[in-house]
């Protein structure tokens, strides 16, 4: 396993971000703890969750997943650099929150904390991000509290997922102002080969501010895993987000371009669209969400995989990104 620095921290963490958003809904407690082992045994040492994972009515039961992990011991919980996130409503599904139970208010970031600590079985999180923005809490307000969490010991960074650039600009400066708080240290984003809008202004801002990127849905959905050569082939099936894109025929000649070109490379398409991650600037790691130990290997050869100019120019062409900006809207 590569590592690389979180940011602008001295926080090292591997090139692979272990995602655990299956564990409970897809894979059960079992199956996921021998993936978290499995990875562990590759050298991954980043975790990602968040509180509202495992959904319906089982919010907050992948937390209780790795608690339980965290539990058997042998060093588990000192080997894992652990995110979880905070924002939503912990209520179950059709019901609306009692108020202050979700988003980032100071009581409902004291009192997710709390309740995520407990279910993961430990005494801090590494990572605590804010799962989206609250356009009704001012960052003055967001950052008293995670500096609380930080001086109590029960946090130790804070980063964001799906921020707009611009606010990540507002809420380092707010950090800035107040001093003696580090701001934000990382973005986890929608970025991948087919939805590359990140690098307009996301990743720019993540940049300048020193945040390491998180890339989340690496394979957009599976679009990017081989899915028409795994119908052709028979097996499974597109569902979801990459079932409405291949009903688009251009959207389904350009993923086909895309297995081609791979193809034509002698090379598997997840594993090149998780390399091609890798080498974008200011990129950490993109999450990967085995649901079995086969996913897990998969991903973990695409560390090592160098992908040549002549691929990257060719999967430039198949998926252009917008360009930077402002040119990519204006002149």
């Amino acid at each position: 396993m590569k590592y690389t620095q979180l940011g602008r921290t001295g926080l090292k963490v591997s090139r692979l971000v272990l995602g655990t958003m299956n564990f409970g809904p897809q894979t059960d407690e079992a199956d996921s703890h021998a993936i978290m082992d499995a990875a562990l045994d590759t050298g991954i040492n980043f975790f990602d969750t968040a509180n509202v994972y495992g959904w319906g009515e089982n919010k907050g039961r992948t937390e209780r997943i790795i608690g339980n992990w965290f539990a058997k011991g042998g060093e588990r919980r000192d080997k894992v650099v652990l995110a979880t996130k905070v924002y939503g409503n912990m209520a179950t599904d059709g019901h609306a929150p009692w108020p202050n139970h979700d988003r980032l208010s100071a009581l409902n970031i004291r009192r997710a904390v709390d309740a995520s600590l407990k279910r993961l079985q430990t005494d801090y999180i590494d990572l605590y991000q804010f799962h989206h923005i609250d356009r009704n809490t001012p960052f003055e307000e967001i950052w008293q509290a995670i500096d609380t969490l930080v001086q109590q010991g029960k946090i130790l960074y804070a980063g964001s997922s799906n921020f707009p650039g611009y606010k990540i600009a507002q809420a380092n400066e707010i950090a800035a102002r107040r001093g003696g708080t580090i701001g934000l240290v990382s973005e986890q984003c929608l970025y991948n080969l087919a939805e590359r809008r990140a690098e307009m202004e996301v990743i720019p801002a993540a940049q300048d501010y020193g945040l390491g990127v998180i890339p989340w849905s690496p394979l957009h959905g599976g679009l990017l895993g081989g899915i028409i050569r795994k119908e052709v082939q028979g097996g499974r099936r597109a569902t979801g987000r990459a079932a409405d894109t291949l009903k688009d025929p251009a959207a389904r000649a350009q993923v086909q371009a895309y297995e081609d070109l791979v193809d034509k490379h002698g090379l598997e398409p997840g594993e090149v669209a998780l390399a091609w991650l890798l080498t974008r600037p200011g990129v950490t790691g993109p999450i990967v969400g085995p649901r079995t130990a086969e996913q897990l290997e998969s991903a973990i050869r695409a560390v090592g995989l160098e992908l040549g100019e002549e691929l990257l120019a060719g999967l430039d062409e198949v998926f252009p990104g917008p360009g930077p900006s402002p040119e990519a809207f204006a002149w």
